[in-house]
């Protein structure tokens, strides 16, 4: 059965009606008009953006649609990397969206970016993620090196991993207590889940456990807010940081990415923040919308469309 969004929409109205209709700004109109007419890429964080666990928000095609009428680009992100560019793209597929991979950008793709950057001679990582995440470095010409005192890496990198086993996990921290370039993919404590009652343990979780027996932590978190997921971004698309716009539902994440990379950040109330804690946040975001279907009215009086 296809969910019904009007309860969560009239939900954020009615709690939002005091301060917003639309959409709201720290920014003069004709300023954020101005800001907004720079934007030539949209990055879009997934979960509580475009969809809401298996389902499709019913305005997002609309929204993409306009955004390709407009001329202006735009990026699947997420923090998660258990999965392959593959793997997203079938779900997004299952959901209707058609994307390809020049279209997205996981945690994963980040950390191969990164290595290339600052270690451009590694070629073997000890990887401690799921066989997906795995795939996708292999790919990109990685080896991952086994589980055994022998088979030194030139890397640690350390993942949102749900097939973590002890052995692994007491083979990661070793290479860590010994010196070995060690790069977390993310920092989320946990993953949101709402089907089950579990928690999910998250990289940054992973990461407080490594630090508790070896005493080091990672040599750098990606991910959101980390900035170098949207000079990815940037650099995969050659644009400036005042012409992309990241769009997600979380302040702590996708907000302050944007405001730490110098993009547009802007909040929509469609997933996990509510307008209570948007009203108390400070700084505001540069814009805060009740969806993507709000930011792209704003979009579209920008461009004169």
């Amino acid at each position: 059965m296809r969910p019904d969004f009007t309860n969560l929409r009239n939900r954020t109205k009615i709690t939002f009606m005091a301060t917003i209709d639309s959409y709201r700004s720290p920014f003069p109109h004709e300023e954020l008009l101005e800001r907004a007419r720079r934007i030539q890429h949209v990055a879009l964080d997934m979960d509580g953006t475009i969809y809401m666990g298996m389902s499709l928000f019913p305005w997002t095609k609309r929204f993409l649609s306009d955004l390709t009428e407009m001329g202006i680009g735009y990026s699947f992100l997420t923090n998660n990397p258990s999965k392959s560019i593959a793997d997203y793209l079938h779900k997004l597929e299952t959901l209707g969206i058609e994307a390809t991979r020049e279209e997205m950008y996981t945690t994963a793709l980040a950390t191969i970016d990164y290595i290339r950057s600052h270690y451009p001679t590694a070629k073997r990582l000890f990887l401690l993620g799921t066989p997906s995440m795995i795939s996708e470095f292999e790919r990109a010409g990685f080896e991952p090196t086994a589980d055994s005192a022998d088979d030194v890496p030139d890397v640690v990198v350390v993942a949102f991993d749900m097939t973590l086993t002890y052995a692994r996990l007491c083979r990661a921290a070793w290479w860590v207590s010994q010196g070995v370039p060690y790069i977390a993919t993310n920092p989320d404590r946990v993953c949101p889940y709402r089907d089950q009652p579990v928690v999910l343990v998250d990289c940054g979780s992973i990461c407080k456990c490594l630090e508790h027996a070896t005493g080091r932590t990672p040599d750098i978190v990606l991910g959101k807010p980390d900035p170098n997921m949207l000079t990815g971004i940037k650099e995969r698309f050659g644009l400036r940081a005042d012409e992309i716009a990241m769009v997600g539902d979380r302040i702590y994440t996708d907000v302050a990415m944007a405001r730490n990379a110098g993009a547009l950040g802007v909040l929509v109330l469609s997933g996990e923040t509510t307008e209570e804690v948007a009203s108390a946040a400070e700084p505001q975001p540069d814009v805060t919308a009740l969806s993507l279907k709000e930011f792209g009215e704003l979009l579209k009086e920008a461009h004169g469309k």
